[in-house]
């Protein structure tokens, strides 16, 4: 049996396999309202149906000008929360464990009114200048985060991850680049950690499930004006410390310039492999994973404790079957006879 498709006990959740669908944004909240729709249903309830092990959902914003754009999921109401639920039950009976992505866009929520950011520091000409954020500012997003995961605590999400990476409000808390508060939330990798650590210790309070983080390990920033990779190892040290679960390792998205390095399948695995280096919970790798044979190389060799597939999963709902057929693995089992009948070539 490969790794890739074993049950597995890690990062406090019981999976059927170590396969993951990541948050990725749908935009498909069409009435604007951050309520799930019957594309969500239908998205998410395919990838159960193929067997994905555990299904993160798209990033959610946990008030309305944290989205992204006003077409994404929410979760700042209890409406929203209740209506999730009902999709989150219908996953559970498909078989998938299931997962939010708690987040705010800070200075990249392109339709917020009031766009606030660590730093009066526009992402591009195309987006507005955001509001250098308040003492107040800080507490009332920190109780955001709070209230949202207490709204997916009780909507029945086996955990949530906080998305601090791809330049959205926490990671440009964290980089010095997005960051140039003076105050205790800036200046040192301590305090710029410091609004995470918050809105970690806070939710821990309310929430008992595992907590994830989703880190981008690198700005691709040529100036040298970023943390380093050991800056993330060490903010990586510190979560751990504070009890999280498991750390989902991405790159990039902090600056609105494209990485001048090759991009091919894989390529973010390095990056992963070096934060569990330095740590003692498991990481998740990402990046054009959509080679089973390279994603089982990956755990083989524990350079990665999870494999995150994407756009794999969107191009082909069929990915695990295939993926078991590729690596010979007869254990795997599709979802009933019927399935079964459809993989008969």
């Amino acid at each position: 049996m490969s790794l890739l498709l074993s049950p597995v006990d890690i990062a406090g959740l019981s999976l059927k396999n170590r396969v993951v669908m990541p948050p990725m944004c749908m935009y498909e909240v069409h009435q604007e309202d951050g309520l799930p729709t019957a594309f969500h249903k239908a998205h998410y309830g395919a990838r159960a149906i193929a067997g994905v092990g555990l299904i993160i959902q798209e990033a959610t914003a946990i008030e309305p000008d944290g989205r992204l754009t006003n077409k994404d999921l929410g979760i700042w109401t209890d409406a929203q929360g209740h209506s999730m639920s009902q999709m989150v039950a219908d996953l559970h009976v498909l078989g998938a464990q299931v997962g939010i992505q708690l987040g705010h866009g800070g200075r990249k929520s392109i339709d917020a009114k009031d766009p606030i950011a660590p730093s009066a520091i526009a992402y591009s000409s195309d987006y507005k200048k955001p509001r250098e954020m308040t003492q107040a500012d800080i507490e009332r997003i920190k109780e955001a985060f709070v209230a949202a995961a207490r709204r997916a605590d009780k909507a029945g999400y086996d955990m949530i991850e906080l998305h601090g990476a791809h330049g959205y409000l926490i990671n440009q808390f964290l980089e010095p680049q997005t960051n140039h508060r003076s105050d205790s939330y800036g200046g040192t990798l301590e305090n710029r950690f410091r609004f995470l650590k918050e809105i970690i210790e806070s939710i821990k309070a309310v929430f008992s499930k595992p907590i994830w983080v989703r880190l981008s390990v690198t700005a691709y920033d040529e100036t040298g004006v970023q943390n380093t990779l050991e800056d993330y190892q060490q903010i990586g040290r510190w979560l751990e410390e504070l009890g999280v679960a498991c750390l989902d390792i991405s790159t990039g998205g902090l600056m609105d310039v494209r990485p001048n390095i090759p991009i091919h399948g894989g390529y973010q695995a390095p990056f992963t492999a070096k934060m569990k280096e330095s740590l003692n919970i498991p990481v998740t790798a990402v990046g054009l994973l959509n080679s089973p044979e390279l994603a089982e190389y990956l755990l083989q060799n524990q350079q990665a404790d999870l494999i995150q597939v994407g756009r794999g999963l969107i191009r082909n709902t069929n990915w695990l079957a295939e993926a078991a057929e590729m690596l010979r693995d007869h254990q795997f089992k599709v979802y009933n006879n019927s399935y079964q009948r459809g993989q008969v070539r």
